[in-house]
């Protein structure tokens, strides 16, 4: 049985200890993508390289890896709202939400139908090219190491195609956050949530996570 939890980065070196508690001894089979923690008693920990390669392949290294101050990009788009925001370790150093209103749908049907869904597309439109600005503003020149998105998958890939914002597209990387409209403390949890170390475990853990 496996399955995934997720750790603060201040709280993975607590982590590790903890899993060697609880299952015995470990082995450490590290690689510059992933490091593989094998317990005594099977259990097996897979935890995911934040802001790869992982150069130093000690727990050591990896605790000092994972606590540097990275400088990580958060892109939220949805119909109703967006975000942009740079973090650098656990700061948020720059951020701006804004919001856009796009009309919901409608039972009316014929000519009515067809002029709401251009007035909807249009106020979508709209919506997206002021989520772009922002990402231009914000995003763009911000010398980040990762960008992890969030909200509308159609909404972030419009945002994406912008040839200003060509150079964040390599940078992109899992997890895709599920948002509601961002407001500023929507961005600053998906913050933390998108710096959260990834762990996969083989076996049953009913340690805390």
């Amino acid at each position: 049985m496996s399955r995934l939890v997720t750790v603060a980065p201040e709280r993975l070196d607590r982590w590790l200890s903890g899993f060697g508690e609880r299952h015995g001894d470990v082995s450490f089979d590290a690689a510059p993508h992933q490091v593989t923690v094998t317990a005594a008693d099977g259990a097996i920990a897979v935890v995911s390289v934040p802001f790869q390669p992982l150069a130093d392949l000690s727990r050591e290294g990896l605790v000092a890896h994972v606590l540097a101050e990275h400088r990580l990009g958060v892109l939220l788009v949805r119909r109703g709202g967006y975000g942009a925001g740079v973090f650098a370790g656990a700061r948020l150093v720059d951020s701006k939400v804004g919001s856009r209103h796009v009309q919901g749908t409608t039972k009316a049907g014929g000519w009515s139908q067809q002029r709401f869904a251009r007035r909807r597309d249009n106020q979508a439109r709209e919506a997206f090219n002021a989520a772009t600005e922002v990402a231009v503003r914000i995003l763009a020149g911000a010398r980040l190491e990762a960008l992890v998105c969030g909200g509308d998958r159609r909404a972030i890939d419009t945002v994406l195609e912008d040839p200003r914002l060509k150079g964040l597209v390599p940078l992109v990387r899992t997890p895709f956050l599920g948002v509601p409209d961002p407001k500023q403390k929507v961005l600053e949890q998906a913050g933390a949530d998108a710096r959260a170390i990834r762990i996969e475990l083989t076996q049953d853990d009913d340690g805390p996570s």
